[in-house]
C-alpha cells in the first residue's frame, strides 16, 4: 500500500454504513451516477484486498470508489472492520466513513410500509429488536465516521442532494460545512457538531405582521437585522469559526455541521443561518444550507 509520506495523491474510498432502511442504497446511487465504482454489502473478508488492488493502481487509473459494507455481513466479521480502516488511513489511504441513521420509529415505520425483511430479522427476533441489535453491531463504526447523516426528517430529495453536494463533490483535502436550522421544540439534530440557542433573542413570532413569514423573507430580516443582539450573536458565532475553522482543517477534519435553533425553526434560527452562509462562502469556503423546519 502507499505511505501517506510519500503519495501526495492517496487514493479515495468511500465506506457507506449505517442502520438498514437509513437511505444507505440510495447513498450508493447518487455516487454512482456521479462517477463512483460502487460495490454493496461486500464481505467484510474482501474489504482490505479490494482496497489494496485499487491502491497499487497508477494513479490515473484508481479512479473512485465506494463500498457499502453494513450489518448482512456476521457480527464477528464486522468487528474486524475498525481495524481494517484504521490500518488502510495509516498506510496513507483516504478511507472515508459515511454512517447514515435514523431514528427507530422511523425505521420500522419504513420496513412496514416496504414490507421489506430486516437482515437481522432471524433466530425469532422482532423488528425492534433486530434494530437494536444492529445499532449495536455497529457502533464501534462511529468512532471513526467522517460523516453521520441523519435521515429521520430528510427526504429522498434532499439526502440525494445532501451526498452530492458533501461527499461526490468535495475535493479530498477539502472540508464541507453544514450549517442547519431547527426548531428545539421539534428536538436538536443528532448530528451536528455545534448547536447554537437562538431563543434569547427578540421573537417575530409575537409580531403579527411577521409570524406567517420566515427568516428568509425580507421583513423578517429587516426586523432581526437591526437588533444589536442578533448582530452580536451573529459576529460572534462568525469570529470563533473563522478562528478555529483553521485548526479543524489542520487535524484533517472532512465535514463540520453547525445547527442554530430557536423555538419553532421559522424566523430567528433561518435568518442567522443565512448569514452565516452568506458569510462562509464569502470567505471562500464551501457550505450547505439547510433548513429543517421550512418546507
Amino acid at each position: 500500500m502507499p505511505n501517506s509520506n510519500t503519495d501526495k495523491n492517496p487514493p479515495r474510498v468511500i465506506l457507506v454504513t449505517g442502520l438498514s432502511g437509513s437511505g444507505k442504497s440510495i447513498a450508493l446511487h447518487v455516487l454512482e451516477d456521479v462517477g463512483y465504482y460502487c460495490i454493496d454489502n461486500l464481505p467484510v473478508s474482501l474489504f482490505e484486498a479490494l482496497v489494496r488492488e485499487i491502491t497499487t493502481q497508477p494513479n490515473k487509473a484508481r479512479g473512485l470508489t465506494a463500498i457499502g459494507i453494513d450489518a448482512r455481513n456476521p457480527g464477528p466479521e464486522l468487528s474486524r472492520l475498525p481495524g481494517l480502516i484504521k490500518r488502510l488511513r495509516d498506510h496513507g489511504v483516504d478511507c472515508e466513513v459515511v454512517f447514515l441513521d435514523a431514528e427507530d420509529n422511523v425505521l420500522m415505520q419504513r420496513f412496514s410500509e416496504t414490507r421489506r425483511r430486516h437482515p437481522l430479522t432471524e433466530d425469532g427476533r422482532t423488528l425492534e429488536q433486530a434494530i437494536r441489535l444492529e445499532r449495536q453491531t455497529l457502533e464501534p463504526l462511529l468512532d471513526l465516521t467522517r460523516l453521520k447523516i441523519d435521515t429521520t426528517r430528510t427526504t429522498l430529495h434532499e439526502l440525494r442532494e445532501l451526498i452530492r453536494v458533501r461527499v461526490a463533490e468535495r475535493d479530498s483535502d477539502e472540508m464541507s460545512i453544514m450549517l442547519q436550522s431547527f426548531g428545539f421544540k421539534h428536538g436538536v439534530p443528532r448530528n451536528a457538531d455545534f448547536v447554537f440557542d437562538a431563543r434569547c433573542l427578540p421573537n417575530p413570532h409575537w409580531h403579527p405582521d411577521l409570524r406567517p413569514l420566515t427568516g428568509r423573507d425580507a421583513p423578517v430580516a429587516s426586523f432581526l437585522g437591526d437588533d444589536p443582539e442578533v448582530r452580536g450573536m451573529l459576529n460572534q458565532i462568525n469570529d470563533f469559526f473563522s478562528q478555529w475553522i483553521p485548526c479543524f482543517e489542520g487535524e484533517g477534519r472532512s465535514y463540520l455541521t453547525i445547527a442554530v435553533g430557536c423555538t419553532g425553526g421559522q424566523h430567528r434560527s433561518v435568518y442567522l443561518v443565512e448569514q452565516l452562509h452568506s458569510l462562509f462562502r464569502s470567505q471562500g469556503r464551501k457550505v450547505v444550507c439547510s433548513h429543517r423546519e421550512l418546507p
